[in-house]
């Protein structure tokens, strides 16, 4: 069983930045896919980005392209998410997901991870 952690959350001013970082309990597989998904209130949850643990491939939603960017660091089993110009509407709780299992491909819908964090409030004001 794997847990994940997220940390670096909180309050910012629209333009601002925030780094979010996801820890895994355990050695991420380097067939493994991170993701990060996010869920703003009374909104459906939403394919933010995910990266191929081996080959760093990334794959970013539509609406944070070019202003997200995420990295990982492997000896410390965590991924990062860069956030930059911030918006309001990016207001949500993101969450860190694993794919544990093969994948040739970067999965955008969440029931195809295998695990999730508890997820931490990210929130811009205007």
């Amino acid at each position: 069983q794997v847990q994940l952690v997220e940390s670096g959350g909180g309050l910012v001013q629209a333009g601002g930045s925030l780094r979010l970082s996801c820890a895994a309990s355990g050695r991420i597989s380097s067939t493994s896919v991170m993701g990060w998904f996010r869920q703003g209130q009374g909104k459906e949850r939403e394919f933010v980005v995910g990266i191929r643990w081996s080959s760093g491939r990334t794959n970013y939603g539509d609406s944070v392209k070019g202003r997200f960017t995420i990295s990982r660091d492997d000896a410390k089993n965590t991924v990062f998410l860069q956030m930059n110009s911030l918006k309001p509407e990016d207001t949500a709780v993101y969450y860190c997901a694993l794919k544990a299992s093969y994948s040739s491909y970067i999965p955008v819908t969440e029931r195809e991870y295998d695990f999730r964090g508890q997820g931490i409030q990210v929130t811009v004001s205007s």
